[in-house]
């Protein structure tokens, strides 16, 4: 037998009670749920910002950031709805790289799952006393969906993933917003497709369980560029780009149209100090048409306290030890310029 059950691992419901979410945790939730959700489907008028660290290795410095953000986002509330990006889990599977907090919750021992599991769930609710605001996390493993479904704001489908079936499937169950990123292939009409699927009802096997879901009508598309053949950075986040996503946007006939444009990754090609250009020209572009202004409903930036990046051994305080963040100043005179330019 090549796959070895090692244990039998606590169920979502015992995690819940081992680390509960108090009622007035849920009340915010609550709240902040209801409000972006205006944003999604076009009530309000609001713009997203999703910031925040491309890998949440170390509580206490992602709490730090995470109460610096609290602070300036009070000061933009009138126009921006900031969401902390706590991305816990890393697309690796070479045995290169940090993979993340569940599997990595103390590098100083052994894997252990679900105190990874349980670090993240502490985490986040730690995040939501100390500072209000309910958190952006990458789905990328969908069984561990049931683990956070009562903390999470905001969940995104990363680029590996949006072609997945159950990824799809267990979107389609979720009651807050989902993005659907373009896969590294660029190709616009698998993450259509994925958004029909996601907005979809199905029914599907999961952790055991025969599921019926009816589907999530805030599946939505997130833009974050792609790789061509030789390795290379495309991006897609130009006028062109969003005027050719509200043309499929039409084709496809989804519900609530709407668009996350990431400002990192192939976007940028991983340039951190790229991203605040590219929120403006999306701001530009969303100036100079009524449609695109529409269907762009925020963007994502990959922010941490100290600028780029350092190895996962580097022990610099905030700095990021997967892709290169734009550092906190930056971040909040980014923040405020946008607020300015809405």
């Amino acid at each position: 037998m090549s796959m070895n059950y090692i244990k039998k691992v606590p169920q979502p419901q015992e995690l819940q009670e081992i680390i509960p979410m108090t009622p007035e945790l849920t009340r915010i939730k609550e709240e902040r749920d209801a409000e972006i959700r205006k944003v999604i489907t076009g009530e309000s008028d609001k713009f997203l910002m999703i910031i925040g660290p491309c890998s949440a290795d170390n509580e206490t410095a992602v709490l730090d950031y995470v109460s610096r953000l609290t602070k300036v986002a009070d000061k933009v509330k009138d126009k921006i709805i900031v969401i902390p990006r706590i991305y816990t889990n890393k697309p690796r599977t070479t045995g290169k790289g940090y993979k993340g907090m569940l599997h990595q919750p103390d590098p100083e021992k052994a894997p252990d799952l679900f105190e990874g599991v349980k670090a993240i769930r502490k985490m986040h609710i730690d995040s939501i006393k100390e500072t209000g605001l309910t958190a952006a996390d990458e789905m990328l493993y969908s069984e561990n969906w049931p683990y956070l479904e009562d903390i999470l704001s905001y969940v995104a489908i990363g680029a590996r993933s949006v072609e997945d079936q159950q990824h799809r499937t267990v979107t389609s169950g979720m009651d807050v917003p989902a993005g659907m990123k373009n896969p590294t292939s660029g190709d616009l009409t698998v993450m259509m497709n994925s958004c029909l699927a996601g907005q979809m009802g199905h029914t599907f096997l999961y952790r055991g369980w025969e599921v019926k879901t009816s589907g999530n009508e805030l599946a939505h598309c997130i833009l974050r560029g792609a790789v061509n053949k030789h390795g290379q950075s495309i991006s897609n986040y130009h006028y062109e780009d969003l005027m050719m996503l509200c043309d499929l946007y039409q084709q496809f006939d989804l519900k609530n149209p709407a668009c996350i444009v990431d400002a990192n990754h192939n976007n940028s090609g991983k340039q951190w100090a790229e991203q605040p250009r590219i929120v403006k020209e999306v701001l530009h572009s969303m100036r100079h048409s009524e449609d695109i202004k529409k269907l762009v409903k925020g963007v994502m930036v990959e922010s941490y306290i100290e600028n780029g990046n350092q190895p996962v051994d580097g022990g610099c305080y905030g700095k990021s030890i997967t892709d290169p963040c734009l550092g906190w100043e930056l971040s909040e005179k980014l923040i405020l310029e946008v607020a300015d330019l809405l």
